[in-house]
């Protein structure tokens, strides 16, 4: 019996088999096991990256002479190097996938390749590298990664929202991550979907494939083949599943009303439109955010101008009315998009992310705005921009978005003028937050964003648990600073980082003024009885929220 110890991301206690899946090399490990199928993967790879090598020489040679076009020779005669196939065909007899095998095969030839003397040979590791790369890409795009057909654990030394994305939601017991921290993305996602998640988890996730996992979230530990005697003490804390505790379901179709007579809207953070309809069982009055980022993850392509509006109406039609708050596409840093074909960046935390993206592909932005736009008619929209740092953004996206509603409008296509607000994550936009809300409509605070900018803590990285300290006093200044500000504008503030699910401090953010908070559905209803029983005053300037 093995035992880890992380971070609790998301509360739960289970068991089952784990899936890890092979997100480091995207080389797709099948299940259940079935070699004939991988080495019928790997003669189609194998012929398709002759091709695509054939189709090199021709370019190379064309464009730059036949001498240089011979750099890709090596690479060809690997491709029939029986050596290197029987290599291949071991690993995968071995259990590997057909991608894992053909990588391993190639690290092994490259290493023998760099221990030898001659420069000549030594240089040919590149050659090799190469090739496995192109066969890894080959291989991954012909098949998508088979997820066992039982519920599983999923556990990760690492795990993106694409990679959470691709997954069968329904059939994820729990998640267990060596990275990752509570505000990390994929950790957001897990308590959007209920799912308990560990996070920070040290564990040897390369030895982990097809074993049995005790999960105790509760706790933050998790056991790999646990004894009879450990299962039994852990899951006899599972509490059985149950309705809503009754003193909560008064307050589902009840208006959040604090003792003073002040009104707060409780809304829900949601990723997929499907969750629409889980929001207003838990009681949501609105969607404070939909992520529409995941729309575009785990795709080869991005969507298109119908999908993404078939997508939005389904949420505005499901609320009946009720406010939902779309994010325009919030992608960058953990969440990236191959197909936009981006440089790698250094940091990309601080790189070309958020609202970033949109202003530097206008044809992407403006398919979304289009889409937005369009279903604006089947319900109440509003829409907001995310990491926004200066006000010439806000005018930048106001005035494409007058373009947009224009052309619509020119092609007689129905749409509204719908309000648009910013998202305040970074402290430059804390601090200019008076000058930013003469351009906005309404302000919407995405605290873990402002505590990773705020404090120079990664929200990715588990070992800065205590410095990403969202109670920081840095970063409560900045709450305060810019709920006083949007209220001097006269337009409305709300929250809707994972601040607005730590019960601990709902009081202070009442104080500070702001009028709507967006949680986990889940979180709904413990936090509208917190409200309805406050009695904290708020002494600063109203606001009639249009909501």
């Amino acid at each position: 019996m093995l035992k880890g110890n992380g971070i609790c991301i998301h509360p739960g206690i289970t068991c089952g088999r784990i899936f890890v899946p092979d997100t480091a090399s995207c080389a797709p490990a099948c299940t259940p096991w079935d070699p004939a199928a991988e080495k019928a993967q790997l003669q189609q790879a194998l012929q398709a990256a002759k091709a695509q090598l054939s189709q090199l020489i021709e370019e190379t040679t064309a464009s730059l002479g036949e001498n240089n076009a011979r750099i890709f020779d090596m690479q060809l005669l690997m491709l029939e190097d029986a050596s290197f196939l029987s290599h291949i065909d071991a690993q995968i007899d071995n259990g590997k996938s057909a991608a894992e095998a053909a990588k391993e095969a190639a690290d092994g030839f490259a290493a023998q390749f760099a221990a030898l003397d001659d420069d000549y040979m030594k240089a040919r590791c590149a050659d090799i590298q190469d090739l496995s790369q192109r066969l890894v890409r080959i291989l991954c795009r012909a098949r998508a990664q088979a997820f066992p057909d039982e519920p599983f654990i999923v556990a990760a030394r690492d795990l993106t929202p694409s990679d959470t994305v691709r997954m069968p939601r329904e059939r994820i017991l729990a998640i267990v991550t060596h990275s990752g921290s509570i505000t990390s993305h994929a950790a957001i996602l897990a308590r959007s979907l209920g799912i308990p998640a560990l996070a920070g988890c040290d564990l040897p996730f390369d030895r982990l494939q097809g074993r049995e996992m005790l999960v105790d979230c509760e706790s933050g530990s998790c056991w790999v083949d646990p004894d009879e005697a450990t299962k039994a003490r852990i899951l006899s804390k599972r509490q059985p599943e149950k309705e809503t505790q009754p003193e909560l379901l008064i307050y589902k179709d009840r208006p959040a009303v604090t003792k003073s007579g002040r009104r707060i809207g409780v809304y829900a953070n949601i990723a997929f439109p499907e969750e629409a309809r889980t929001a207003l069982l838990h009681g949501a009055e609105g969607i404070g955010l939909m992520r529409s980022e995941f729309l575009y993850l785990g795709r080869e392509d991005a969507p298109t101008e119908d999908e993404l509006f078939c997508a939005y109406r389904t949420v505005a039609e499901c609320m009946q009315g009720r406010c939902v708050i779309i994010r325009t596409l919030d992608a960058g840093a953990d969440k990236a998009l191959p197909y936009l074909g981006l440089e790698k960046e250094e940091n990309p935390a601080l790189g070309l992310r958020g609202v970033r993206i949109c202003l530097a592909n206008h044809a992407l932005f403006r398919t979304q705005l289009r889409a937005i736009y369009r279903a604006s008619c089947y319900g109440n929209l509003w829409m907001m921009f995310p990491l926004i740092s200066s006000v010439w953004e806000v005018q930048q996206v106001r005035s494409l978005c007058r373009q947009v509603r224009q052309e619509l409008m020119h092609e007689g296509i129905a749409c509204r003028d719908i309000p648009l607000g910013i998202m305040v994550e970074t402290p430059a936009a804390a601090l200019i937050s008076d000058a930013l809300a003469r351009h906005a409509d309404f302000f919407s605070v995405g605290t873990n964003d402002l505590t990773q900018y705020t404090l120079a803590a990664d929200r990715q990285n588990a070992a800065l648990g205590r410095y990403a300290d969202a109670h920081h006093p840095a970063v409560f200044r900045l709450l305060a600073m810019v709920a006083e500000n949007a209220h001097r504008a006269h337009i409305p503030v709300g929250l809707c980082g994972t601040l607005s699910s730590d019960f601990s401090v709902t009081q202070q953010l009442l104080q500070m003024g702001f009028d709507e908070l967006s949680t986990v559905p889940e979180h709904i209803l413990p936090l509208k009885k917190i409200i309805c029983e406050s009695e904290v005053p708020y002494e600063g300037i109203p606001v009639c929220d249009p909501r």
